[in-house]
């Protein structure tokens, strides 16, 4: 964990991210002993602020200096949160154990632009 990451600071900088107009893009890792109801908290607070991408991922140990895996999300559990993330109003959610923050990101800009321009149209 990095000593100046805190829920409240990245939190704080999303919403203000928003504010300014930008698409944002946060990611969860999975399997750190997170309960899925807490994570469900997480997404509707995160799509409360208006996070446009969300990105789901299994939390891999890198070396052995570093935190083990609690536990490995099954591929049903990433599918069921996508499709709450969904639910929830999310316009993208990349889901599953090699997803990470980084996955697709330009993709994800493009069609999450794409899906901005088309409501606008609509009206």
């Amino acid at each position: 964990m990095r000593v100046q990451a805190s829920y409240a600071r990245s939190y704080a900088i999303l919403r203000h991210a928003k504010s300014r107009g930008a698409i944002i893009k946060t990611g969860l890792m999975l399997g750190l002993g997170e309960r899925l109801d807490e994570v469900r908290q997480v997404m509707r607070e995160l799509r409360d602020i208006g996070v446009d991408i969300l990105t789901l991922g299994q939390y891999l140990r890198p070396s052995a200096a570093h935190l083990e895996v609690a536990r490995f999300a099954t591929p049903e559990e990433f599918a069921a949160l996508r499709a709450e993330a969904l639910a929830m109003g999310f316009p993208h959610v990349e889901s599953g154990p090699m997803v990470r923050s980084s996955y697709h990101a330009d993709g994800q800009r493009d069609i999450v632009r794409e899906l901005a321009a088309r409501r606008a149209a609509v009206g």
